[in-house]
């Protein structure tokens, strides 16, 4: 006699499958959409739930987790508004190629096409923007939509997965099984494609390797770093992957960013062989597509990228290497040159790094020294493993500029030029590293945007230090503004809050400083305190960059 099977509602064996599959955290705004999941995450012992102020802080979050710890990170959302919002955190997870799953509560299967209330097309809204989205009308396929979502998310060129689950089908019956997890792809280069890049960069007399993308680790960090030191490789890091290198290493010539370094610049454009490594050389790396031809470049191009869509998509490269940047850097760390670096190159090399140190050295000459000082003194003072967030701005200019990352995972910055993004990642960063150092710069505008989630980070008892940059407008359009109709401000200029009452009205420490002194003062009071702490840095609307 066969015993009847023991039923769970499905959203108790789609939290089972996150979990098995290794999600340790989901973030969302709680919706009636999916009442189910949250009363399963009430018992899981595999995932902890954060619940947050905004879907959009909520998917940003989630982004920032998934990037700092290599594991995929979960958000859930509710239908309409509640995706809406979200929308914004996806799209910092495909530019920064971050595997994250959202999940969407929608409406019940019986309203659908009626313009129900909050209906929305979860398919057409995401088709062209994420790597796949579904939607599960029946809960006894999840299984296979979660494995489906778990690989896609990780393996390639990793990325962001919308599965939509009608209301109705949280509450469905399903047997209770033992979940498998999904291990991700890695793809691996040839012997033959690995002898012909070692010997083209062998062969070259001024190679730069730019090196960027999703799938890095602190493992595939140390493989690179080796490999250019023994082939004699200057390294650059792309748009807003700064902690992809150490930047004292002796090999490190700075990065790829805006506000590059003009011997930085002159150095990519003026190279015979370009090793682009795990990066798209998307238009803020290549100077906006100035400083590498499209779609011929100058410089000889060998493209290592784990999406084959990725390689000639927009440039035409002499050597395509599909492959992971994990199991290629592995690779390469058991490669040699057949001889001896040159002393050209090395000296090349040298000069480089020489240029990095002085670019990052704030000088006479340099704007906003208040900042800029403050800034270096956090870079010798806070530990390796530290880590530094921020959004979009013209502050941010400051931050890449003069503070040196040294570890993978000290920096969480959006490459799709994301406002907002600096307060929800630092979140995330205390949540996945409770020991470390977590440091938020914020300008005065992008703060305000996902600024509700201080109350995220006071009722989870975390401690992070913010640092608003408020110089009283939108920064970066000002100084565009400025360039092409001068004198005529319009929409820019920003009527903040009291930044030091909004911090203590959620329980944090608070101060205003307008010198290094002060702000030195003020941060090391912040990291003796218990409570987190927002430190409010006065500039001059007229200094728009270093």
């Amino acid at each position: 006699m066969n015993r009847p099977a023991v039923l769970q509602h499905a959203g108790r064996l789609l939290v089972e499958l996150l979990a098995s599959n290794g999600v340790t955290r989901a973030f969302c705004v709680p919706g009636e959409s999916f009442l189910p999941a949250l009363d399963a995450f009430f018992d899981s012992a595999g995932i902890t739930m954060i619940s947050c102020r905004q879907e959009g802080g909520a998917a940003m979050m989630a982004e920032a987790y998934a990037r700092i710890t290599g594991q995929p990170a979960a958000c859930f959302v509710t239908r309409g508004p509640g995706v809406s919002n979200a929308m914004a955190g996806v799209h910092v997870a495909a530019q920064g190629s971050t595997p994250l799953l959202l999940v969407v509560g929608e409406i019940q299967r019986g309203s659908r096409d009626r313009e129900a209330w909050q209906e929305i097309d979860v398919r057409a809204m995401f088709a062209r923007h994420v790597k796949w989205v579904a939607e599960v009308d029946d809960a006894t396929r999840l299984e296979e939509y979660v494995g489906r979502a778990v690989r896609t998310a990780t393996s390639g060129r990793p990325g962001p997965v919308v599965l939509g689950i009608p209301e109705d089908v949280f509450y469905q019956e399903v047997p209770l099984l033992a979940p498998r997890s999904v291990e991700p792809m890695e793809i691996a280069a040839s012997a033959v494609q690995l002898d012909q890049l070692c010997e083209r960069v062998e062969q070259a007399d001024n190679p730069l390797m730019i090196v960027g993308g999703g799938g890095w680790s602190e493992a595939v960090r140390e493989d690179v770093e080796g490999f250019a030191q023994r082939f004699g490789v200057s390294l650059v890091t792309s748009f807003r992957r700064e902690d992809y290198v150490d930047n004292l290493h002796p090999n490190y010539a700075g990065h790829a960013n805006l506000g590059m370094n003009p011997e930085l610049a002159r150095r990519i454009r003026s190279a015979d062989l370009l090793l682009a490594f795990g990066t798209r050389l998307g238009d803020v790396a290549t100077g906006h597509y100035t400083l590498v031809d499209v779609p011929r470049p100058k410089q000889m191009l060998i493209h290592v990228h784990a999406s084959a869509e990725e390689l000639g998509r927009v440039y035409q490269p002499d050597l395509v290497i599909c492959a992971s940047s994990s199991a290629c850097a592995r690779a390469l760390a058991g490669r040699s040159p057949r001889r001896p670096v040159s002393a050209d190159r090395r000296r090349a090399v040298e000069a480089a790094h020489r240029d990095y140190l002085a670019w990052s050295e704030p000088g006479t000459e340099t704007r906003g020294r208040a900042l800029a000082d403050s800034v270096a003194w956090l870079s010798r003072e806070l530990p390796p493993a530290s880590t530094i967030t921020n959004g979009a701005g013209n502050f941010s200019i400051w931050v890449h500029r003069f503070f040196r990352y040294r570890r993978f995972g000290a920096q969480l910055a959006p490459t799709s030029g994301s406002m907002g993004y600096g307060l929800p990642a630092a979140i995330a960063a205390r949540l996945a590293y409770p020991d470390r150092d977590v440091v938020c710069f914020a300008g005065d505008g992008g703060l305000l945007m996902t600024g509700q989630e201080l109350a995220t980070l006071a009722h989870y008892g975390l401690k992070i230090i913010v640092v608003v940059v408020n110089n009283g407008t939108y920064g970066s359009i000002r100084m565009h503004q400025e360039r092409h109709y001068p004198g005529r401000r319009s929409g820019t200029d920003l009527t903040n809050p009291d930044f030091v009452a909004f911090a203590r009205a959620f329980g944090f420490s608070g101060c205003r400083v307008e010198s290094f002194a002060e702000f030195q003062a003020a941060f090391e009071a912040a990291r003796r305190g218990e409570s987190s702490a927002v430190i409010e840095m006065v500039m001059s609307a007229d200094v728009l960059k270093p």
